[in-house]
């Protein structure tokens, strides 16, 4: 799985990428195994982090593991503000996290890659025009936004290197290929990635049924990207 970028072959980043945490811990065996197979360069947190009914201590926890990985960036999920928005707003602040609310900043270390991220289109509050307003400053960009479906607006734009997002849970209950959304997959088109995740949590019922749990590590050198998956 190659995105060339022959600039500079030798650097590399690694990106840990996680979504749809809804109710579920994070599990500290899981991050203890990720920093110990190499050092994390940004967090991102692809949506619903939390929702309704959902203890801001627990969501804070989380906030805290995954802080301690590397620089953390989120975006809001379709489930997230039922938990508060200016609750989720203090906690990831308190920890020195990002929201990007339809806008796009620098990687810190990486100064030819920036990162940008929409809002839920529950929010109604969807701006690709302001996401992508200063992304021509950047030669490498990951796009980030918790609804896959908003990957073609963005496409229609500008074609980042490389698109995160979640939501869909991979269907959550499966049986064979049968199941309400399509399995989380990544794709290599045209030397440019997008990964949609299974997301790491549950919704509705506390069940999963051929959509494994998962998260991910993602390598991505200055000449090619690897996927590697953190799966329970």
């Amino acid at each position: 799985m190659k995105i060339k970028d022959d600039s500079l072959a030798e650097k590399k980043m690694s990106v840990f990428f996680i979504s749809d945490i809804h109710r579920r811990k994070i599990d500290e065996k899981l991050l203890a195994k990720v920093q110990s197979s190499q050092k994390i360069d940004l967090v991102i947190i692809g949506g619903d982090l939390a929702e309704r009914g959902v203890p801001l201590t627990r969501i804070s926890e989380n906030i805290r593991k995954l802080s301690q990985l590397g620089p953390l960036f989120y975006v809001w999920g379709n489930n997230d503000r039922e938990a508060g928005e200016e609750e989720i707003r203090g906690i990831i602040n308190r920890y020195g996290g990002k929201i990007l609310d339809n806008e796009s900043v620098g990687i810190p270390g990486h100064s030819q890659w920036g990162i940008g991220g929409t809002d839920d289109p529950s929010s109604r509050n969807v701006d690709i025009e302001s996401t992508l307003r200063y992304i021509e400053q950047y030669e490498n960009v990951i796009l980030v936004t918790h609804t896959p479906s908003i990957f073609k607006k963005i496409e229609q734009f500008y074609q980042p290197r490389l698109m995160l997002a979640g939501h869909t849970h991979g269907g959550q209950i499966r049986f064979g290929k049968y199941g309400l959304q399509e399995r989380g997959e990544f794709r290599l088109e045209k030397g440019r990635a997008k990964l949609v995740s299974n997301g790491y949590g549950t919704s509705t019922l506390p069940l999963r049924l051929g959509a494994k749990p998962e998260c991910h590590v993602i390598v991505i050198n200055y000449g090619e990207s690897v996927l590697k998956e953190c799966s329970d």
